[in-house]
């Protein structure tokens, strides 16, 4: 599955036809959604020298027909990405790590797929952003909506902090 379509799982022949497909902000997706998405864009001639980093396998305890890992990679986008750019932008693309998971039926077919959940913002290129988001950002391309944008306090959240900030100093 991993090593279809540079660890994006784009082959339909390895998905159930109950599929579906989760990230943080995106989906779910069904098989035939994620495949017609990730069929109209060419990481591998945007990315030609992308290396995928997938490490850290392992059966969830709880759940046995599902594996947990972790994926990074990098690579420099010297083709088109269409429709996103057009045209090559030269940069360099390092992917933070992000947790992902496979679910899989008694036939070994692929049930669920999650991918872009970020565990260390800080890494690489992306601006904290994982999945598409992620790889459109660091070529400086990013989506113009606030969840593929990186992430910025709030100003509720920064008001929130300073009530509780200035409540444990009144309380000691």
């Amino acid at each position: 599955f991993l090593l279809s379509r540079g660890g994006l799982g784009a082959d339909p022949e390895l998905l159930a036809s109950s599929f579906q497909f989760e990230g943080p902000v995106v989906g779910p997706l069904s098989k035939d959604a994620f495949t017609k998405a990730l069929g109209s864009v060419d990481f591998d001639a945007a990315f030609p020298d992308f290396q995928g980093e997938f490490y850290g396998f392992h059966v969830d305890p709880f759940e046995g027909n599902r594996v947990w890992y972790t994926a990074r990679g990098k690579g420099t986008n010297t083709g088109p990405l269409p429709p996103f750019a057009p045209v090559a932008t030269g940069k360099k693309l390092v992917n933070p790590p992000q947790v992902c998971s496979l679910t899989f039926d008694a036939s070994g077919l692929v049930t669920k797929y999650t991918i872009g959940y970020v565990v260390d913002r800080t890494i690489g290129t992306t601006g904290g952003l994982g999945g598409l988001y992620g790889v459109l950002y660091a070529i400086g391309r990013p989506l113009p909506f606030p969840e593929a944008q990186p992430w910025k306090k709030s100003p509720q959240y920064a008001l929130f902090q300073a009530v509780g900030g200035a409540l444990q100093a009144l309380l000691g």
